[in-house]
């Protein structure tokens, strides 16, 4: 799962900020990029996952916004020291105390079926975002919106109804053709036959998906990066073939990646720590990512509406073990919904240390006691009342392929088996984990990771509002004091104000505890050497993909 804005902003990156410390990799990377850059070969990126949605307003996971990234262009993006550029957008004015926006739109920029980019398309985009009826999680950031207007084909003017500090943020949402989706509105949009076919403005152009194998895209002659008036003929992307291949499973990536059939992938920790001879073609890259892996309980089920109960598994839950288990060092224990390079995280919030006997108690406290010394905690009220055994007992659900949530689940399940806690695992193919479990519902505890935005606004995620089937806030949590404080914080534009106010929210949702925050895990991407031009920067590796190519001398696929 992730948090929209980041990634739909930035293709293909594991965001985050941070040196590698894997600087011998870097070092030989760097000498490659003295050759000459050359149009050609493909670029073979591996995914567990399939996507869901080739549409940047529905996609929710991290898969699908991996293909829009390449296929879709918002109004702004992220450029490598994470500071807002134009995209679509060639520059803007903001006026009125920050109320109204005016995009000025780049001209001769064209659909990739040949049909020229207005901002009706921005306008259209916009109306579908606060349809009712769009299976949308992203209506949230657009709410404050008055209006949205085309004053001319090129200038698009957003006027706010009140203050919206992530509001320029926001607008790298990828924009939609109108005459694409001929209009198309509610239901009608959300099954529309352009989202398994899109057609964006974007590097590259749709050719073909097979379903839980592959997404192929060829590169787009006429994308408009760096392009100069007049100009024509290719200038970027410079690989002639982007594939996205369907492994779900990181075992079987990793062989792959060593039989140099696929040029990148994240690697798990036990791969990064890999015999060095198994990445001899392959540049490695650690730097602390921008995202946190969760438990997240579905606080609808009785048996963890009380908070003492999530307490007691925070506190039974042995973290150190996960660290070093499953990252091998590779990461942080998390705290709560900030990692530790944003602003908004509060150092002086302090994690459930590992303490199985305060656990017990506290679930002694809730009435789960083992009344027949079966080495099960039961509901002792209920049995004092019926003479019914009712265990605690409950299932955990996380997606295939994903050994690092796996592991972790197994973890959990043999600490809280020491409290009395009898867990269950189950494991769901991606796609039918997160549309027939997650957003409806259907589960007790989930394990999943968001990446996040820059902008510390999770109205999305925590929000009491945004609990429909296919928003964000799957688990059902619901705070008055979280709620003000996410709808006062998005309101304001001072920075030191706002870091008070989301420090107050980490601290708020710990004590909480919807999930049990898990770690911050370290992100471990790997590119094959013959790419050149890959550069590590405070927004990670991937920022510049248009620019990554391969020397003649050295490519290995013809188009």
């Amino acid at each position: 799962m992730k948090h929209c804005r980041l990634i739909l902003l930035i293709p293909l990156i594991l965001c985050s900020c941070g040196k590698s410390v894997d600087n011998d990799k870097i070092v030989s990377n760097d000498t490659l990029q003295k050759s000459v850059p050359a149009y050609g070969d493909t670029y073979i990126e591996s995914t567990i996952g399939d996507a869901s949605y080739l549409n940047p307003l529905l996609a929710t996971d991290s898969a699908s916004a991996g293909v829009n990234n390449l296929v879709y262009n918002g109004l702004v993006k992220y450029d490598k020291d994470i500071k807002l550029v134009g995209d679509l957008a060639e520059s803007w004015d903001v006026t009125s105390n920050g109320l109204v926006i005016t995009f000025y739109l780049r001209k001769n920029v064209y659909w990739h079926d040949g049909v020229k980019f207005t901002a009706k398309d921005v306008v259209y985009t916009y109306n579908r975002l606060i349809d009712p009826k769009v299976r949308t999680p992203y209506g949230a950031d657009f709410a404050l919106v008055k209006s949205v207007t085309a004053v001319n084909d090129n200038t698009v003017r957003v006027v706010y109804k009140e203050p919206f500090a992530p509001a320029l943020e926001s607008w790298g949402m990828g924009i939609v053709a109108q005459h694409v989706f001929s209009n198309a509105v509610g239901e009608e949009f959300n099954n529309h036959p352009s989202n398994r076919k899109p057609v964006g403005t974007g590097p590259y152009v749709f050719k073909d998906w097979k379903t839980d194998e592959k997404i192929v895209l060829t590169y787009n002659p006429n994308y408009f990066e760096d392009r100069k008036p007049g100009q024509t003929g290719r200038v970027y992307p410079y690989f002639n073939k982007y594939v996205f291949r369907v492994i779900p499973d990181q075992s079987v990536e990793f062989l792959e990646l060593r039989n140099e059939s696929i040029d990148s992938m994240g690697l798990t920790p036990d791969q990064y720590n890999a015999y060095p001879e198994y990445f001899k073609k392959y540049n490695k890259f650690r730097y602390p990512s921008f995202s946190y892996t969760y438990m997240g309980y579905n606080l609808e089920n009785p048996l963890f509406k009380d908070k003492r109960v999530r307490h007691a598994l925070a506190y039974g839950l042995d973290k150190k073990q996960v660290i070093q288990g499953v990252l091998l060092g590779l990461g942080k224990p998390a705290t709560g919904p900030f990692p530790p390079s944003m602003w908004a995280y509060d150092p002086e919030v302090k994690d459930y240390e590992y303490n199985p006997e305060k656990a017990k108690s506290l679930l002694a406290e809730v009435g789960w006691k083992d009344v027949n010394n079966d080495g099960i905690l039961e509901n002792a009220e209920l049995y004092a009342k019926t003479g019914k055994l009712q265990p605690f007992e409950f299932t955990i659900m996380t997606n295939q392929g994903n050994k690092l949530r796996s592991t972790t689940t197994e973890i959990v399940q043999l600490c809280l088996q020491k409290l009395g806690i009898k867990v269950n695992i189950r494991i769901v193919e991606w796609s039918t984990f997160i549309h027939q479990y997650v957003d409806k519902k259907k589960f007790d505890v989930v394990i999943l990771g968001w990446n996040l935005s820059r902008d510390p606004d999770q109205y999305s995620i925590w929000h009491s509002s945004q609990r429909k089937e296919g928003q964000y806030n799957f688990v059902g949590y619901a705070n008055p004091e979280v709620d003000r404080l996410l709808e006062k914080g998005r309101r304001e534009f001072d920075v030191a104000k706002r870091e008070k106010m989301y420090r107050r929210i980490h601290a708020i949702i710990n004590d909480d505890q919807p999930y049990c925050f898990l770690y911050y895990p370290d992100s471990l991407p790997v590119v094959h050497k013959r790419i050149q031009n890959v550069e590590l920067a405070p927004a990670g590796i991937g920022w510049n993909f248009v620019r990554w190519y391969v020397p003649k001398s050295q490519q290995k696929y013809q188009q």
